[in-house]
């Protein structure tokens, strides 16, 4: 068996979330909603089926078509390459359509409780619309409607709220193509019979949520031999992500054939930890992170598959739909919206906007991507 150090700065952390929901068997993390797996030998996501609309509505908003506006954009948290990226898009966006003010702010740390009082002062200062991406899609609700209930438009991305919440809602990918993607990848690295872990943001996170439940569907469906060891929250935290890894390596030793990182945060830190440990080519590293964090695990061959889209364009796609809405562009039962140098994006599931397949970086193609 293998046995390796942790670092001693997030310990006492660490301790807690070992013991905070994480079993050493199951699918912790999953969300108890629908799963819809793809065939195992689709190359992309079917078009879901269409569905009424089933969003919310800015009550009164005043009459802002072709006027300026502004926008504030309230992500999980600020300070990290992957919100870096959203909020460039959002930025460069606001500059192409010239008649919008935006500014992002939110917490340091990806916490509901501080997400929801940014929100809250903003509807208090006045803006005409809010972005946002939730650490938690049922708690963050209520900010939300209130929001609407003043009139200011409510737009999400990456991280979803109850739809009745906001009015739309961007999705970077199909999360059954995400989960797909993941699957997949693990699968061919490590093997069909691999053992493996994995180290998400928040049991409660929906996004993550979303993903390891489909994750769950999909492995069942196409590969049922791998099995999946334990899974363990670690925030958006990278030295807590880098020792979360790290005790999955030390607990399960030589069984465990490889790690998940379902964020931005997780995945490079759970690379350090193989790296850390000796175990490059033993242990499998798949998850979700901008290129720029992940070329030098990719690079050095520690990380085969990082699996993601541009969140640029995602921050990019969520402003000129906010644009829409405002502009009466884009309403209940449009199939599709513009969305400027992206072009025309489908409506899917109601009132989400889908920007695209997932997208597999590689040694291939990383240094092609400056995000």
């Amino acid at each position: 068996m293998r046995s390796y150090l942790l670092t001693t700065a997030a310990a006492a952390a660490l301790a807690l979330a070992m013991n905070t929901g994480a079993s050493a068997a199951g699918w912790d993390g999953a969300d108890d909603l629908p799963t819809s797996p793809l065939a195992c030998d689709a190359s992309a996501p079917a078009a879901p089926a269409a569905k009424p609309y089933d969003g919310g509505k800015a009550v009164n908003a005043p009459d802002k078509a072709g006027k300026e506006i502004s926008v504030v954009d309230v992500p999980k948290l600020i300070g990290i390459g992957y919100f870096n990226a959203t909020s460039k898009g959002i930025a460069d966006a606001a500059k192409d359509l010239g008649n919008v003010k935006v500014k992002t702010d939110g917490p340091t740390e990806a916490k509901i409780d501080e997400q929801i009082k940014f929100i809250d002062n903003y509807i208090t200062s006045g803006v005409d619309g809010i972005l946002f991406a939730a650490n938690d899609p049922v708690a963050i609700a209520p900010v939300l409607k209130k929001a609407l209930s003043k009139g200011i438009h409510v737009v999400g991305y990456d991280a979803n709220s109850t739809p009745d919440a906001r009015e739309w809602f961007v999705n970077q990918a199909e999360f059954n193509g995400i989960a797909k993607a993941m699957m997949d990848s693990m699968a061919k690295e490590a093997g069909e019979d691999a053992a493996f872990g994995i180290v998400t943001s928040t049991f409660t996170t929906p996004n993550q949520a979303r993903w390891i439940a489909e994750m769950q569907a999909y492995g069942a469906k196409c590969h049922p031999k791998m099995k999946w060891l334990e899974t363990v929250e670690a925030q958006e935290d990278n030295v807590l992500s880098f020792n979360q890894a790290t005790t999955l390596l030390n607990k399960y030793g030589d069984k465990i054939k490889g790690l998940f990182g379902m964020t931005s945060v997780a995945t490079p830190a759970g690379a350090e930890a193989v790296t850390k440990a000796g175990l490059c080519g033993k242990v499998a590293e798949v998850g979700l992170a901008t290129p720029n964090a992940m070329k030098p695990y990719v690079h050095s061959g520690c990380v085969k598959s990082v699996v993601l889209w541009n969140p640029i364009d995602l921050g990019y796609a969520a402003m000129y739909v906010m644009r829409a809405v405002v502009d009466g562009k884009l309403k209940a039962g449009d199939a599709s919206v513009d969305a400027g140098k992206l072009g025309k994006l489908n409506v899917v599931n109601g009132s989400e906007i889908l920007l695209g397949a997932p997208y597999i970086y590689s040694k291939d193609n990383i240094d092609k991507f400056d995000f």
